[in-house]
């Protein structure tokens, strides 16, 4: 009789697992929507909150369901996308090349910032440093972005390992907003940031992430140099997703982005204006700067 009570209560168990497991539905549906993941850049409410509209345009222009999510890190979305649990992603252009590095993710479309579809990192400090060129930076404090951030790690990290100027101290504050507001408040001599050239004869660049908090940011901080080009960050698609399915939110992504809300909403969350279409070949110069470091993306995370 104990054996029995026992046999049953291992089939409960197992119908329990099976009941658990058991597949969501498909990929798109009410059960199982489309993850669509947002690297926290900016401040993530205001990402929350301009990706509600999005959402919303997808919805109403595909077959699909979407989830929109915004996790704590770069490296974050990357991860989500080995456990399945993202399959589209808008993220900076050194998480792309980690996330198909490791897991084949695939980028299918690049933004464009007022007609560029690449972009450049920058060296920031105040006004009125005594800082004139990077090689004043040898011996500073230098806040970067993230070890994820190409624009505000990658780039201009390379570029001072390159002219062998070490700063006395570096640390990382996570959001471009965060580096600028840093530099402004004299926390650090130096940060690094993302750059994009001037339009109409207003800021691009991160400084304008801050330019509601802190009108005058533009006298007060000023770009000391500039790195090479990069392209611009991508949206990414998960390795395995059907064909059809990329296929039509990619078009429904370039038609929401030619809305006037569409554009407004992320040119508020990233300076964006538009996108166009891209493969994995356009990321190849990237993958060339990591070489001649002799490095991996994988690498360059682990540090």
């Amino acid at each position: 009789m104990r054996q029995f009570k026992l046999l049953v209560l291992l089939v409960i168990i197992g119908i329990f697992s099976v009941s658990c497991t058991r597949d969501k539905g498909p990929l798109g549906s009410e059960t199982n929507p489309v993850k669509f993941f947002f690297v926290p850049s900016v401040d993530a409410k205001v990402l929350t909150e301009k990706t509600k509209h999005l959402k919303t345009y997808l919805e109403q222009n595909t077959k699909y369901k979407f989830k929109i999510q915004v996790p704590t890190s770069f490296v974050a979305v990357v991860e989500a996308f080995g456990t399945s649990r993202a399959d589209v992603a808008s993220v900076n252009t050194f998480g792309y090349i980690l996330a198909h590095e490791k897991y084949g993710a695939e980028a299918l479309l690049t933004v464009e910032r007022f007609g560029h579809t690449d972009y450049k990192g920058q060296f920031i400090t105040r006004s009125d440093s005594k800082i004139s060129s990077i090689s004043d930076i040898a011996g500073k404090k230098i806040a970067y972005v993230d070890p994820a951030s190409t624009s505000g790690y990658l780039l201009p990290a390379t570029m001072l390992k390159k002219a062998s100027i070490k700063p006395a101290e570096m640390m990382f504050a996570t959001r471009h907003d965060n580096v600028v507001t840093m530099v402004r408040e004299r926390q650090v001599d130096v940060g690094a940031t993302f750059y994009s050239p001037p339009e109409e004869g207003k800021i691009q660049d991160a400084r304008r992430l801050v330019l509601t908090q802190f009108p005058e940011i533009e006298k007060e901080v000023k770009i000391l140099e500039l790195t090479d080009a990069i392209p611009n960050d991508p949206i990414v698609f998960r390795k395995g997703m059907p064909a059809e399915m990329k296929t039509e939110i990619q078009e429904a992504l370039l038609a929401y982005v030619g809305t006037e809300e569409g554009k407004a909403n992320f040119h508020e969350m990233y300076g964006v204006t538009n996108f166009t279409k891209a493969t994995d070949k356009n990321y190849d110069g990237v993958r060339e700067i990591l070489k001649s470091l002799g490095k991996s993306a994988s690498d360059l995370v682990k540090k």
